[in-house]
C-alpha cells in the first residue's frame, strides 16, 4: 500500500476518533475502548507512512536524477515564449529608462503599462514626471538588484527573506514548549496538562526610499554606456545601506526591530573592559545560546571587532580566528563562521559590540517587487533625468522566547 493510501486510512480513522470525542460525557465505555483502539490504529499508520516514504526518499537519492526540463517545466516552445517575453520586458525596461513613456514604441510602450505600479498621493505632489506613476522593476533587472543588495552591510546575507504579495501587516506564528516535559505515569494514573504557550511576530511594510538619482541626458542617449549596471550600484548602494542600518540597529517603533535590538544580554565585559574582549568572554557567550541554535550558527561584528579578535588567542595560545583554507570554505572565529556588518556598534563603553547565534532567525519581509519614478521636467533645466526607487519591507527576530541570538556589551567603565 502507497503512503498516499495510508495517509487517507489514517485521516478517517482521526475523523472518526474525532466524532466520539465530541460525545464529551455521553461517551459510553464502549466509544471510549473504541476511541483507544482507533488511535493505537493511527499511531501505528504513522510508523508505516514514516517508513515508506523514508525508503522511497533513499530510492529516489539513489537514482540519477533526470535533467529537469527547462524553465520549471515548461516545454521547448514555452520556454522560447518564456525567454522572449523576459527580453522584451528589460529592452522595454531600459527604453523607457532612456527615453521615456513618449519615446517607446507600441509594444514597449504596452509592457510598461502592464508593470505600472502605484505612487503615493503624496509623493506625486512632490515631483514632476512624465510617466505619471512607478514601474516594477523587471525580473532580470530585479535579480541583478537583489544580488548587488546583499554586498551592503551583512544582513540580506544571514537573514531568511519573506516575500509578499501584498503589504497587509503579515504575523508569522511561534511556538516555545521549551519549559514543558513530558512525564513518568504511574499505573492507573491520569496525565497532567501541558499547555502550549504560542505567539506572533508581526511584520508591517515601512517603505525605503533610494533618494532621486540624476543621470545627466547625455549618457542616457549613448547606446554604449550601460544605464542598466549604473542603476543597479546606485539603488543597491542606496536601498542596501539604509535597509541595513534599520535591519541592524531598528528600535522596532515606526521602524523595522534590528537584530542588535531584538536579540537578548549573552555576556557583559569585566570592569575595565570598555573597547576590549578576552577569550573567556566569546566562550561565555557562545555556551549562553542554546545548543540546539549553535549548529549553523554565526558571529556578527564591524570590521573594527574583527581586527581585536584576530589578535586573540585561546589558553593553549592558539589563535581564535582562522583563515578558510578550501576553496569556497569561509574563515572562522572559534569554529564558527563570521559576517561582517558595519551597522553593529565597535567596541566602546556599554557598545552591544558582537552578535552570535542562529541569524537566520532573522527575517526580512519584502513587499513586491521594487518599484522606479523616472523625473524628467523637475531637473530638465539641468540636463538631467531623475530616477528614485522605492522598496517596502520589514525586519524582526523571530524569537519565541528562547533567544536564539545574544550579544556581547562591552562593560560601561
Amino acid at each position: 500500500m502507497k503512503s498516499k493510501e495510508l495517509r487517507e486510512k489514517r485521516a478517517k480513522l482521526v475523523a472518526d476518533a474525532q466524532a466520539l470525542l465530541k460525545k464529551g460525557p455521553e461517551m459510553s465505555a464502549e466509544d471510549r475502548d473504541n476511541f483507544d483502539k482507533m488511535m493505537d490504529e493511527v499511531d501505528r499508520l504513522k510508523a508505516d507512512i514514516d517508513r515508506i516514504e523514508r525508503l522511497e526518499d533513499e530510492q529516489r537519492n539513489l537514482e540519477i536524477p533526470p535533467t529537469p526540463p527547462p524553465a520549471q517545466g515548461l516545454t521547448g516552445d514555452e520556454e522560447t515564449r518564456e525567454q522572449a517575453r523576459v527580453q522584451a520586458e528589460g529592452r522595454a525596461f531600459t527604453n523607457w529608462v532612456r527615453y521615456g513613456l513618449d519615446g517607446l514604441s507600441t509594444e514597449d510602450r504596452k509592457i510598461i503599462q502592464n508593470r505600472r505600479a502605484p505612487v503615493d498621493p503624496e509623493t506625486r505632489q512632490q515631483t514632476v514626471t512624465t510617466t505619471g506613476g512607478g514601474y516594477l522593476i523587471p525580473p532580470g533587472f530585479s535579480g541583478r538588484l537583489e544580488e548587488a543588495l546583499k554586498s551592503w552591510g551583512g544582513m540580506r546575507r544571514v537573514a531568511t527573506i519573506l516575500r509578499t504579495g501584498s503589504g497587509s501587516p503579515m504575523t508569522y506564528p511561534t511556538v516555545d514548549d521549551t519549559g514543558v516535559a513530558g512525564e513518568l505515569l504511574a499505573i492507573n494514573t491520569q496525565a497532567a496538562g501541558g499547555d502550549v504557550t504560542f505567539g506572533v511576530v508581526s511584520f508591517d511594510a515601512y517603505k525605503f526610499s533610494s533618494k532621486v538619482v540624476l543621470v545627466p541626458i547625455e549618457l542616457l542617449q549613448d547606446s554604449a554606456f550601460d544605464i542598466d549596471s549604473l542603476l543597479v550600484r546606485l539603488f543597491a548602494r542606496r536601498i542596501g545601506s539604509v535597509q541595513n542600518t534599520y535591519f541592524t540597529t531598528g528600535t522596532g517603533t515606526g521602524q523595522p526591530n534590528g537584530i542588535v535590538t531584538a536579540a537578548t544580554l549573552g555576556k557583559t565585559g569585566a570592569s575595565g573592559q570598555t573597547t576590549s574582549i578576552i577569550y573567556n568572554d566569546l566562550v561565555d557567550l557562545e555556551h549562553s545560546v542554546d545548543p540546539d541554535y549553535r549548529p549553523g550558527a554565526k558571529w556578527m561584528m564591524s570590521d573594527t571587532m574583527l581586527k581585536t579578535l584576530k589578535k586573540l588567542v585561546d589558553d593553549q595560545s592558539r589563535p581564535l580566528w582562522l583563515p578558510g583554507v578550501a576553496v569556497r570554505e569561509p574563515d572562522t572565529l572559534m569554529g564558527y563562521p563570521y559576517v561582517i556588518n558595519q551597522d553593529v556598534a565597535v567596541p566602546a563603553a556599554s557598545a552591544k559590540s558582537l552578535l552570535f547565534g542562529a541569524l537566520d532567525k532573522y527575517h526580512i519581509r519584502e513587499v513586491m517587487d521594487i518599484s522606479v519614478l523616472r523625473l524628467v521636467e523637475r531637473y530638465a533645466d539641468y540636463g538631467q533625468v531623475g530616477f528614485l526607487a522605492f522598496a517596502r519591507a520589514d525586519g524582526d527576530l523571530v524569537d519565541a522566547g528562547t533567544h536564539p541570538v545574544k550579544y556581547y556589551a562591552n562593560a560601561a567603565s
